[in-house]
Parts: structure tokens; C-alpha cells; sequence
């Protein structure tokens, strides 16, 4: 079991439970909205990562254990809704760990069926913002990414120091994490100092 593949599992489980938690203030939030949302969280990055690649099965149809991960997710939102609920920055921290995580994974992905590095950086962050775009959606809320938030931009810079460490031969296990972690620092650092992605039109 390789680092990618850990970091892929973790990955679903941490975004399956801010899908779950995702519908807690809506109409509908039972059980089939909660594991749904959660689903969509944790797979729509990867799948259209996996499309428009070409790449198939799409990678939760062939491992079941993806799925899974998923439903310990829901699971383990529903047993510890309330202690979730207490803490403010859970959300925060679980999508934050998942984009991190999800990143570096479809960056990898990408280099290994020999596309360019450009597109490689793409496909990592296509796979870490787009499940959280259709859950927003599906929600009825705006897509974090058309925020104030800097969220896709910190995927695409631990995607260039991914791809950076690895042109320059860094191993990779130590590649994968560096890179996952300079997402979650810059993740923390702007939401704490309040940093915000320069506006297009002034």
C-alpha cells in the first residue's frame, strides 16, 4: 500500500464528512441527502479528473474500498454530529485536509499517464475543487472558489511544489507530504490572516 493510495482513502474520508455536514442547516438532511452529498463530495473532483483523462473505470468503481471510506465518513459524522458541530473549524479543517490530500493525488495521477506537467498541475486541482463545486451547487450555495477565499489557489501552488520537488528528484513519499503540507499552511495562513486572491476587474 503506497503513499498515494493512503492519501487517496484519507482523502475521501476527510471530504465524505464535510459533504455529510455540508446539509446541516438544510431542508432536507437525511440520511440519503447526508451520504449523497457526501458521495459527490468525495468522488466529482476525482471522476472528472478520471474523464477527461480517459482514464477507466473511474477509479471508485474499481476499488470498492473508496467506497467505503465514504460510507465510514458518513458514519462517523452521524456519531460525533454534535462534537463536530462544537467546533467551529471542523468544516474547515476536514476540506482543508481533503483539497490538500485530493491535489497531490490527481497531480500524480496526471504525471503517470504522461501529460504534460502544466496539465498534470490542472488535473490536481481540478481533482480537489470540483467535488466541492458540485456539492455547493447541489446545495444552493456559491462555490467556495467564487469566494473570497484563497482555495484553488493554494491547490495550484502545492501542485507546482509537487511537480517541483519531483523535477528536481525529491523522493517521493517526502514529495507527497511537503506538497500536501504547503496547501494546508497556506490554507490556515490566509484564512487567519486574511488573505485574498487580487481582483480581476478593479
Amino acid at each position: 500500500m503506497n503513499i498515494q493510495y493512503i492519501l487517496e482513502i484519507v482523502g475521501t474520508f476527510a471530504f465524505a464528512i464535510s459533504g455529510a455536514l455540508a446539509v446541516r442547516d438544510k431542508e432536507h438532511q437525511d440520511w440519503f441527502a447526508a451520504t449523497f452529498t457526501a458521495f459527490v463530495s468525495s468522488i466529482g473532483g476525482g471522476t472528472v479528473r478520471d474523464v477527461l483523462l480517459g482514464s477507466y473505470p473511474l477509479v471508485w468503481i474499481s476499488d470498492i474500498t473508496i467506497v467505503y471510506a465514504i460510507l465510514l465518513g458518513v458514519l462517523a459524522t452521524f456519531i460525533f454530529y454534535k462534537q463536530l458541530l462544537r467546533l467551529r473549524r471542523t468544516l474547515f479543517l476536514f476540506d482543508t485536509f481533503g483539497i490538500a490530500l485530493f491535489t497531490i493525488v490527481g497531480t500524480e495521477k496526471a504525471l503517470n499517464m504522461d501529460v504534460q506537467p502544466e496539465i498534470a498541475a490542472i488535473m490536481g486541482v481540478f481533482s480537489a475543487v470540483m467535488g466541492g463545486v458540485i456539492r455547493d451547487t447541489m446545495s444552493n450555495d456559491i462555490p467556495i472558489i467564487y469566494q473570497k477565499e484563497v482555495y484553488a489557489t493554494a491547490c495550484l501552488a502545492g501542485a507546482v511544489c509537487y511537480l517541483l520537488l519531483d523535477y528536481l528528484g525529491a523522493e517521493r513519499n517526502t514529495a507527497f507530504i511537503l506538497a500536501s503540507a504547503v496547501i494546508i499552511l497556506i490554507r490556515i495562513l490566509a484564512v487567519r490572516y486574511h488573505w485574498r486572491v487580487p481582483r480581476f476587474f478593479r
